[in-house]
């Protein structure tokens, strides 16, 4: 008896010590995401810097500090896990980024984002991967074809996080849109690819294991972005037809908050594409669901889900500047550090060779489907768009503590080789790349004059050009028609140039709108339709914006 009470405790004491290692190390975490956001907000007009490499250099000096303070032993607090970064962080990041998503620009150049996105990050995986063969194999760093193949996956994927905040929606809408579509669509593609790699049977390698896996490919994108929009449809239709407003606007936030949640984790019970699920999630609940909750409501989830992307987002950064100086992996490699610069040098000039491989033949092609001069996408403009997804970031750093380590640590020459040379990797483009980015956009992109000439010459009128999505930044009933801004009187008299321009005007953006506000927005509410609230302010204007015609 006296035993068993002596072991108890030693287990409880053991478990108080281990609380309070969490609260420190929560704390400090803490402390240094505040810090962060203070530094970023001083540093909001510097052309150089921004907060993804503010939070990495914090990072780094606060791993270089608990790495002196620890006498060498670790430089960070916490075990990096798969698990945090795919389950909790990048979830509200992706959503986030469908829900603020100008949908007009996004499916305008939808057929130029996804040939970036899907088919570019195909080349740039199979160029990573097949160089990676060639190169690795000389060097001996000792892995095996699987490794290689997964190397493609995790370096074909770009940082769309860092590429967003270097480049500005307003200033280049057209630039903002390519990059930021592709950058998502390119993340799903990577961490799609990485699956489908792990799960590929290499020994029973064939002409049709080759299709099978570009079915399975095919199968698992259409299926996530299906799966995204379902859910989205479903939560605009549950808040549509039950009212929550009525009694509580917390209900109505909790349950839109859940309800995309619930599509992110459905995508990962089905083994499907959690990102590309989400993101879809997101730009459907913002086309629907968010306008079919109250007033408040709209106020609270736009700035809850901006706020939680955010904070994820410095999260992220932080933990891999504290994670680079890890003395355990660099320890295992430090007998051949010509072979480690060598390793990191040869990834990121492949990761350059990839990106340049697919950007420009890419943009080429699309250029042939555009026939106004405006619409191509030009030189400057492809070398802008091969820059800013040169950075790598959370994403890659995931996928490679996924396939060479297990719970963070490694003690394998080869897989330590690749683990610290993704980290150089990832600091170097996410700095210096990061640095470099905005002086090369004020460099290449054109003056004012011409810039605002451009927008004009794009069919964005004022309002769609700076309102936020969540603002009334919808086409115009002559946009639908003609494509141009036109006043609606003009409409009549006004014809389209051409046959593809009525294909595409009148075909697939104008039949979409009205189907949208004939049926879908019957059914499932959203842009006009307003939640009954006894006394509520939303009530009380929409009751004037009615009596405004009358009047």
């Amino acid at each position: 008896m006296g035993f068993a009470s002596g072991t108890m405790t030693e287990a409880m004491d053991s478990l108080s010590t281990s609380d309070h290692a969490s609260v420190v190390s929560i704390t400090l975490f803490v402390t240094l995401l505040c810090a962060c956001i203070v530094i970023g907000h001083l540093l909001e007009e510097n052309r150089w810097m921004n907060e993804s490499i503010t939070a990495l250099i914090i990072g780094v000096g606060t791993g270089v500090v608990i790495l002196l303070l620890s006498g060498g032993k670790s430089s960070h607090l916490m075990v990096f896990s798969e698990d945090l970064f795919f389950i909790y962080l990048l979830p509200p990041i992706i959503f986030n980024a469908g829900f603020q998503v100008k949908k007009k620009q996004f499916f305008r150049n939808f057929m130029t984002i996804t040939l970036f996105g899907a088919l570019g990050t195909l080349i740039s995986f199979i160029i990573i991967s097949l160089g990676a063969i060639a190169f690795f194999k000389k060097m001996d760093v000792g892995l095996a074809i699987a490794d290689y193949l997964a190397i493609g996956a995790i370096f074909a994927a770009t940082d769309s996080v860092c590429t967003l905040q270097v480049l500005n929606q307003d200033e280049t809408p057209l630039l903002y849109s390519l990059v930021f579509g592709e950058g998502v669509v390119n993340d799903a593609t990577s961490v799609v690819l990485f699956n489908a790699v792990q799960n590929f049977d290499l020994s029973r390698f064939s002409t049709r294991g080759v299709f099978e896996l570009l079915g399975n490919f095919i199968y698992l994108f259409i299926s996530s972005t299906v799966l995204g929009v379902v859910a989205g449809l479903l939560s605009a239709y549950v808040i549509k037809k039950l009212y929550f407003g009525r009694h509580s606007t917390d209900r109505e936030v909790a349950i839109m908050m859940l309800m995309a949640y619930l599509s992110y984790m459905l995508a990962e019970l089905f083994y499907l594409s959690g990102i590309l699920t989400v993101f879809f999630c997101g730009i459907v609940m913002s086309h629907y669901t968010w306008h079919n909750v109250t007033e408040n409501s709209r106020v609270t989830t736009k700035h809850t889900f901006a706020t939680l992307s955010f904070v994820a987002e410095i999260f992220i950064f932080l933990y891999v500047g504290m994670d680079a100086l890890d003395i355990e992996k660099w320890r295992v490699v430090s007998d051949s550090p010509k072979t480690s610069i060598a390793v990191s040098a040869t990834l990121l000039g492949l990761v350059l060779a990839g990106r340049a491989a697919f950007v420009f033949p890419l943009s080429f092609l699309s250029n042939l489907t555009k026939k106004s001069q405006n619409e191509k996408i030009s030189f400057k403009q492809q070398v802008t768009i091969w820059w800013a997804g040169l950075m790598r970031g959370a994403v890659s750093m995931a996928l490679a503590y996924n396939q060479f380590t297990k719970a963070g640590h490694t003690q394998e020459r080869g897989n330590a080789l690749l683990i610290t040379s993704t980290i150089t990797v990832v600091l170097f483009s996410t700095v210096v790349f990061g640095l470099m980015t905005k002086p090369l956009v004020r460099f290449l992109m054109p003056s004012t004059d011409k810039l605002t000439s451009m927008i004009s010459s794009e069919s964005l009128t004022p309002k769609s050009f700076i309102v936020p999505l969540l603002g009334d930044s919808h086409d115009s009933e002559a946009e639908l028609f003609i494509g141009n801004g036109v006043n609606s009187e003009a409409r009549e008299v006004c014809r389209p140039p051409s046959i593809r321009s009525l294909l595409t005007t009148r075909t697939v953006h104008y039949y979409w709108r009205k189907f949208d506000n004939s049926f879908m927005k019957q059914v499932f509410g959203g842009r006009g339709f307003v939640p009954y609230v006894p006394g509520s302010p939303t009530e009380r204007s929409v009751h004037n914006l009615q009596e405004e015609p009358k009047q």
